[in-house]
């Protein structure tokens, strides 16, 4: 159903080794790489894979710090996340792709497009946000957050952006043991290196073709939030999901193939 963990690592130009997982037809153009979001892993796009066309070549990636890449202590900030993604590219011989990036990996994806315009075909950005400065609710818990991680406390953390009874009971597990899999450490890191980090709108405009993706009832990013992300994407599609939360990807994964392969058909027409 989903990539296991463990398996054969890649190792990156930028120092560290993750895992990818490969789908669909190698000989698809443009690829599509997906990037999930905080605390999630490849993994989490395991509804979403069977229900796009088998002619798309699609890859998944664990992005620092989760799943089965390397574990640092640091270089959660958006540019080095970002040098990862990059690295991927190079690693895998991509000259080109459409970045897909769900919440967290939004964020990640806008700054590819930002620094690495050229290795960038389209965008899709569902969730995610335009900027994460701030001091979220959910904060104050992480400053208690030690190892091992409760596990009871990961399923109440993941159910705070969604009603986990709107998913598979074997979706919500993945989410759970993907949490479980960050150190303490890493958790803290890479929270703080989203919320420090300059917002990549904020110094260029990004010129690749993009597709925003939110849902009506997203608690986490209000509406004004994605609104201001499709204002700084000139051209930017927005289509809005309703009786959905933040986690577009988990909920509607039906919907999200299907604007995706609309999407990535318009590219390449």
């Amino acid at each position: 159903m989903e990539p296991a963990p463990g398996g054969p690592l890649l190792r990156l130009s930028t120092g560290i080794s993750t895992a990818v997982s490969e789908h669909g037809s190698r000989d698809g153009s443009p690829p599509l790489v997906l990037l999930h979001g905080w605390a999630g892993s490849r993994r989490s796009f395991a509804a979403l894979l069977p229900l796009l066309p088998p002619a798309l070549r699609t890859v998944t990636v664990d992005l620092r710090g989760h799943g089965d890449a390397d574990k640092p202590s640091t270089g959660y900030d958006l540019p080095t996340l970002a040098g990862d993604a990059v690295a991927v590219l190079d690693a895998l011989d991509l000259p080109r792709a459409v970045l897909v990036g769900v919440s967290s990996g939004g964020y990640v994806a806008q700054q590819v497009a930002v620094d690495a315009p050229e290795r960038v075909a389209g965008l899709v950005l569902a969730g995610a946000p335009r900027s994460l400065r701030g001091r979220p609710p959910f904060a104050d818990e992480l400053d208690r957050i030690s190892d091992p991680v409760d596990p009871g406390w990961a399923r109440a953390f993941v159910g705070g952006f969604t009603d986990l009874d709107r998913l598979p009971a074997w979706y919500v597990d993945v989410m759970v043991e993907d949490a479980l899999r960050l150190p303490a450490a890493v958790w803290s890191a890479s929270f703080e290196g989203l919320v420090r980090s300059r917002p990549p709108t904020d110094d260029a405009v990004i010129t690749a073709p993009a597709l925003v993706v939110s849902g009506a009832r997203d608690e986490l990013l209000a509406r004004e939030h994605t609104a201001a992300l499709v204002a700084a994407v000139p051209g930017a599609e927005w289509i809005e999901y309703p009786d959905t939360g933040h986690l577009v990807l988990e909920e509607q994964p039906d919907w999200l193939a299907a604007d995706i392969a609309a999407f990535v058909a318009e590219l390449a027409g």
